[in-house]
């Protein structure tokens, strides 16, 4: 049998009161389209999966569905909110601020919302940041823009301060819109809350644009982010062609994951080799990646390398062990650039074997990073938005809202920071961007 994880949902207390959305739902029943309630979304999706479990039907693990309940733990009319944006920018960012504070006013009557700018730097006394008093005036045509109209930061603060900033204030309900390292910062401030006997809901609304959330099908902003990328892509791809022996490097995001570089190679087929942190690879051999291009480029004329950040992370070790890494404002060890590793390689060969070379090299991170959400996009921010008050008005805490085999679900921030998603080299996925690019399966 295999673990059954722990799905369940904290909450702050029973729902006593009324929701102003119980006339939308109270006929509402579980079809194909809709989950109830009392409902829940299946784990597992696959027969096998399901019969690996070896329990009961009603055992079988399964998400409690995001969406309005019929009775809520908050009254509206006293309740103050806070929101918060926290790591890198990504697409989308003001659409959920924006979503957030929309349904709390024009559907539960919240009045008071405060974002607290520059991550959790905003809610410490020391850093002197105003709080902006979040209005649907001011939030009207924020969607339009990149970026955050909160500002954002990397890095951890201490969790009893900002809890008691969430009290001095008599906020209840506080949103954090970002990656791992926010989410594990909030679930310390739900944890802090606990503690000290406070009712205040800590909900969070996942952000990475590597899109290495697990149990959610896609973060928001993943699908601007790689289809920007697409175009960076294509532009490697012209000015390969455009020259003798043209060779075209594009470096995208993906510390761990490399679902990005992935998607955007699959959004036009115009790369010849993918390389992402899941799948190693080594420059040299009859199988090596140099030789691969080489071939590639007398048979063509030109070629086109995507990789991600994160990949080749172990060549670049070997090729300098002495120098520490060191680590970012947010715990994680700073990568060594494998995009100069890749130009320097491919340089370097081409200038042995006495063939003309003409290479660029592209790295749109932060183009990507600031532009605003597509239409797809926005309806997934605003949509998360919803789900996102919804919880946290039912007095769900210390979760995350996100969309699980197409159904929006309440995912406890446990869950989400258990491990990162990745690509499986085993998967669909990766098969469809090795039938795409027509490289091996591995390097080697």
């Amino acid at each position: 049998m295999v673990d059954v994880p722990e799905v369940s949902v904290r909450a702050l207390g029973p729902c006593r009161i009324a929701s102003p959305l119980a006339p939308l739902i109270d006929d509402k029943r579980t079809t194909q389209h809709y989950v109830d309630e009392d409902d829940r979304v299946l784990l597992d999706d696959t027969l096998s999966m399901i019969a690996q479990r070896n329990v009961p039907i009603d055992s079988l693990p399964g998400f409690e569905p995001a969406g309005p309940r019929r009775k809520i733990f908050f009254d509206p009319s006293k309740t103050r909110v806070g929101i918060v944006t926290c790591g890198g920018l990504c697409p989308g960012l003001n659409d959920v601020i924006r979503g957030l504070v929309l349904e709390l006013t024009s559907h539960y009557g919240v009045t008071r919302i405060f974002g607290f700018r520059n991550g959790y730097q905003g809610f410490i006394a020391r850093y002197g940041h105003s709080v902006l008093d979040l209005t649907p005036e001011l939030v009207s045509t924020i969607n339009e823009n990149g970026g955050t109209i909160l500002g954002t930061s990397r890095g951890q603060q201490d969790p009893e301060e900002i809890v008691d900033c969430l009290e001095r204030m008599s906020i209840t309900i506080l949103f954090v819109v970002g990656g791992d390292g926010s989410l594990r910062g909030a679930l310390e401030i739900g944890r802090v809350a606990r503690e000290r006997g406070d009712k205040i809901a800590v909900v969070g609304v996942p952000k990475t644009i590597d899109n290495d959330v697990p149990y959610i099908d896609q973060s928001f902003g993943f699908q601007t982010a790689f289809s920007k990328a697409a175009e960076s892509i294509r532009a490697a791809h012209v000015e390969a062609m455009s020259s003798p022996n043209g060779i075209g490097v594009v470096k995208l995001m993906g510390r761990h994951s490399g679902f990005l570089a992935c998607y955007a190679s699959l959004a036009n087929s115009d790369a010849d080799v993918v390389l992402v942190p899941e799948v190693p690879f080594a420059f040299d051999g009859d199988g090596g990646l140099l030789r691969f291009l080489h071939r590639r480029v007398e048979e063509r004329g030109h070629a086109v390398v995507v990789v991600a950040e994160g990949a080749g992370q172990d060549l670049l070790a070997q090729e300098d062990p002495a120098t520490p890494q060191g680590s970012d404002a947010s715990g994680n060890v700073k990568l060594r650039d494998v995009g100069q590793l890749l130009t320097r390689r491919i340089t370097d060969h081409f200038a042995a074997a006495k063939m003309e070379l003409n290479l660029k090299y592209i790295d749109p991170s932060y183009v990507i990073r600031s532009v605003p959400a597509n239409p797809y996009d926005s309806v997934y921010c605003i949509r998360l938005s919803h789900a996102a008050v919804h919880a946290a008005m039912s007095g769900r805490t210390e979760v995350i809202v996100g969309r699980w085999r197409r159904r929006f679900v309440h995912v406890p921030i446990t869950m989400a920071i258990s491990h990162r998603s990745q690509v499986d080299p085993a998967g669909d996925l990766w098969l469809s961007v090795l039938e795409a690019t027509g490289q091996p399966v591995r390097f080697c």
